[in-house]
């Protein structure tokens, strides 16, 4: 009987150690866990390779974080998702919605933009997933000016994160009586994505040269990454207006240099002509990229 009764002892003292051993490790862990930003405070376009393939993730994971009230909208979302399938080899696609207040702002900067984004965002690329977040704004770009055309509709400003500026949206879609706003969504989100895929020649070669060119601020010709084919969802002119687009790129410039750049700002009544001007005009699928641009992305892992 005592040899049972020390046997015992030994088994409750062995257990006992045992788990005070494993317990506060595990409590540490929980402790000083903290979630990797690294990978989401990169460059534009320098996550275009892991987006478009799957070497290294094989999931997605999109944050749409909305003010109350500017929810983009459903039809504009779905032809998002195709339009990623397309040109992606991702097919687990998973979006996730988070309804914010307004910051209460009557317009945003973009490092404004982005102290929001640290302060909102709950996505980050982890283990095989990629993630993507995007904004959608109750205000809008500094110096906009509707009446004048000169708006923003949405800008690129790091590897993962977007701005859209939906009421900019709404209020330009309000102004044909043959363009929504999903239309108008569908086509900034796809332009905008573009540069995450790395066009044109952000983050993804040119197989063929076809990357545009405008003054820079020194007054010099540069590539401004955007296509120079006509008809390309990448056209400069979505970003520069055609003919007016100096007065447009010196406002976008302005408006965007507040801490960190962004690698597109989109304008406003281009992207209305554009959608004007196309076969299927209650479609802004119908606006994709150009051969070239899908030589591009196809040469660095895309479909």
């Amino acid at each position: 009987m005592n040899i049972l009764k020390n046997l015992l002892l030994i088994a409750l003292i062995t257990c006992f150690v045992s788990c005070s051993k494993s317990s506060p490790d595990s409590v540490d862990e929980t402790v000083v866990s903290e979630v990797d930003k690294k990978a989401n405070l990169l460059f534009a376009g320098d996550s275009a390779n892991d987006i478009l393939s799957n070497e290294n993730f094989d999931k997605m994971k999109i944050e749409i974080a909305y003010v109350t009230g500017f929810k983009p909208t459903e039809s504009a979302m779905t032809q998002f998702i195709n339009y990623l399938k397309e040109h992606t080899f991702k097919t687990d696609i998973q979006l996730i919605y988070k309804e914010l207040s307004s910051p209460v702002e009557d317009e945003l900067t973009l490092k404004e933009i982005a102290d929001l984004e640290a302060k909102n965002r709950t996505a980050y690329t982890s283990g095989s997933t990629l993630a993507i977040y995007i904004y959608f704004a109750d205000a809008p770009a500094e110096g906009d000016d509707l009446d004048g055309g000169l708006v923003t509709l949405g800008a690129v400003y790091r590897n993962t994160s977007m701005i859209i500026h939906e009421v900019t949206i709404k209020k330009l879609a309000s102004k044909s009586s043959s363009i929504s706003d999903s239309d108008v969504e569908t086509t900034t989100l796809n332009h905008e994505f573009g540069h995450l895929f790395g066009l044109v020649n952000l983050g993804t070669d040119m197989v063929n040269d076809h990357e545009s060119q405008s003054e820079n601020s020194d007054g010099e010709l540069a590539g401004d990454n955007h296509c120079n084919q006509n008809g390309c969802l990448m056209r400069a002119e979505l970003l520069f207006g055609g003919s007016s687009g100096k007065s447009i790129r010196a406002n976008l410039i302005a408006q965007y240099e507040a801490g960190i750049k962004a690698g597109c700002a989109l304008s406003g009544n281009s992207v209305l002509n554009l959608l004007q001007h196309t076969t299927a005009k209650s479609n802004a699928a119908a606006v994709g990229l150009d051969p070239e641009c899908i030589l591009d992305i196809r040469a660095n892992g895309g479909r």
